[in-house]
């Protein structure tokens, strides 16, 4: 048998490569697209908080009382502190970040899921704890940017509560690093707000704050932030009206009476058991927290559990009696409780509290290296003292146990200058 020519053979043998080759980029194509997944947009609705240059008052932390000036109240321990004042306008976040946001700023920051940063802990997930568990995360090449999910979808629409700093500040890098791709100005209900939709950015280690400083600050002036307690409790406790005492409220959620223990209080929320909704919001003012008086604390869990693991499966080793006793709040559904701090912001008082950027002195003298920062706002498990606005908490910014064991504890996003209008 005569061999064909050589040239034609490696003719042939270059179009047939060439043909597999553009049949390998055709079915590896869709491949690609799935393993580059574009980073997630998030809408942030926040409110203005103007009156620049606004009075601070005094508080001594947990006491029930606030003063023109810490000249005006006795010496104490803790000593007493000024707080509130805020000399220029900025933005608050309306609501807490929620598990759904959070879950898309994981997949868009952590798309290998190798949780290099530590943004995880196996407590967050839903089988290892179904009451409080929000976050699933799940192994597997395949996954690229699919590796963490809301654990069940009532979790969805309700704030994040296994926050330490450094993950609110990471998320806010990459919220400030990102894009900004819509902000709408709007007003309802007396109150001014500026509407963000943001695509995210996967750089969190740099932006509003260094993450490779020990103690980091804020390193600019315009961009996305972690409220400082001034701004914090402004937007949540001061009234440019002029109400409360001295401009101030006892709450977030009304003005209340100062010395009069919990006779003014707001209402404690009712959750429903199945969803997590709020079923009394028509009880004003309101706010999720566990009155000993209300007929049943704010409690839910997924029913996707059953009734059994909701009471009993906790990865701390309780047994359910303890655990009945030491975990009784549960976190409601974001904006539900309807009742408006002075600026327009919801669920300042209760629900999580809520991470600040304002580093603080460790408490009696403790001694180390770790970074404290000032907590606000109360939670769904405690009584109604820790929505005054003397309730001035402070935690290390990296407590891994307290974030794996204290599931209320939430993020709202502050706003310096003007993101995505050239300011930023």
């Amino acid at each position: 048998m005569t061999k064909p020519p050589a040239a034609p053979r490696a003719r042939r043998n270059r179009l047939l490569l060439a043909a597999l080759a553009a049949l390998a980029l055709a079915l590896l194509a869709p491949l690609t697209a799935a393993a580059a997944p574009t980073p997630a947009v998030l809408t942030l609705k926040t409110a203005k908080v103007g009156a620049p240059g606004n009075p601070s008052v005094g508080i001594v932390p947990f006491s029930d009382a606030v003063y023109p000036s810490c000249a005006a109240a006795a010496e104490s321990k803790p000593p007493c502190q000024e707080v509130g004042g805020v000399g220029y306008r900025y933005g608050i976040g309306q609501l807490e970040v929620t598990v759904a946001q959070w879950v898309d700023f994981l997949n868009t920051v952590d798309p290998k899921g190798t949780n290099r940063h530590k943004l995880y802990s196996a407590n967050e997930s839903g089988e290892a704890w179904p009451r409080f568990g929000q976050v699933d995360y799940e192994a597997g090449a395949g996954l690229f940017g699919r590796h963490y999910s809301v654990a069940a979808p009532e979790w969805a629409d309700k704030p994040y509560g296994f926050a330490n700093f450094l993950r609110s500040a990471r998320f806010a890098n990459s919220l400030s690093n990102g894009t900004v791709l819509a902000r709408k100005a709007s007003t309802e209900n007396g109150h001014r707000y500026v509407t963000y939709r943001v695509r995210l950015s996967r750089d969190t280690e740099r932006g509003m704050y260094d993450m490779t400083e020990r103690a980091m600050t804020r390193s600019h002036r315009s961009g996305f932030v972690i409220p400082s307690q001034d701004e914090w409790i402004k937007a949540a406790y001061y009234d440019p009206s002029g109400g409360g005492t001295y401009s101030y409220w006892k709450y977030p959620t009304n003005a209340g009476v100062f010395g009069d223990g919990d006779a003014t209080a707001p209402t404690s929320s009712t959750l429903d058991p199945a969803s997590g909704d709020v079923t009394n919001a028509a009880s004003q003012p309101l706010a999720t927290y566990n009155d000993p008086s209300a007929a049943m604390p704010p409690t839910w869990c997924p029913p996707a559990y059953g009734a059994e693991a909701c009471a009993t499966v906790n990865p701390l080793g309780l047994d359910p009696t303890a655990y009945a006793k030491a975990y009784v709040g549960s976190l409601g559904t974001v904006g539900q409780a309807k009742t408006l701090s002075p600026w327009g912001t919801l669920d300042q008082g209760g629900n999580v509290v809520e991470w600040t950027d304002t580093i603080t002195p460790a408490p009696f003298g403790a001694k180390g290296h770790r970074v404290w920062r000032r907590l606000h706002g109360g939670i769904a498990n405690a009584p109604v003292y820790q929505l005054w606005l003397s309730a001035v908490g402070l935690q290390p910014q990296d407590n891994t146990f307290f974030t794996a064991t204290y599931p209320w504890l939430g993020i709202r996003v502050g706003v310096l200058g003007s993101p995505g209008s050239g300011g930023s």
